[in-house]
């Protein structure tokens, strides 16, 4: 199973992003959890957004209303749409699964770098 981060770039404060992070060699069918989590320069990677398989939702504080994650079960895809991009969302941003196989496994993108800068 291999996730494959994209979409990230340069952006104006206020405008929008949408990161794809695409499954390859699984299933997400098989995903019992999907998240975006993001790290900025000098900090520790915080989790920025997840979606369980039963469509459930959560969001940090920091970006509820502003980002959505979803998921596209015939593309084997997640997304995170991003509007109103603030200077403190710049980060590398990672996706991640928690991946059932025989038991369940953690599997990460490679990231993909947002940077929010007028």
């Amino acid at each position: 199973v291999q996730l494959q981060a994209s979409g990230g770039g340069l952006v104006q404060p206020g405008g929008s992003l949408r990161l794809s992070c695409k499954i390859s060699g699984g299933s997400i069918l098989r995903v019992n959890k999907a998240a975006w989590y993001r790290q900025a320069p000098g900090k520790q990677r915080e989790l920025a957004a997840l979606i369980t398989s039963g469509g459930s939702t959560n969001y940090a504080d920091s970006v509820k209303g502003r980002f959505t994650i979803s998921r596209d079960i015939a593309e084997n895809t997640v997304y995170l749409q991003m509007n109103s991009l603030k200077l403190e969302d710049t980060a590398v941003y990672y996706c991640n699964a928690e991946y059932r196989l025989v038991t369940v496994r953690d599997f990460w993108g490679q990231g993909t770098l947002v940077t929010v800068s007028s």
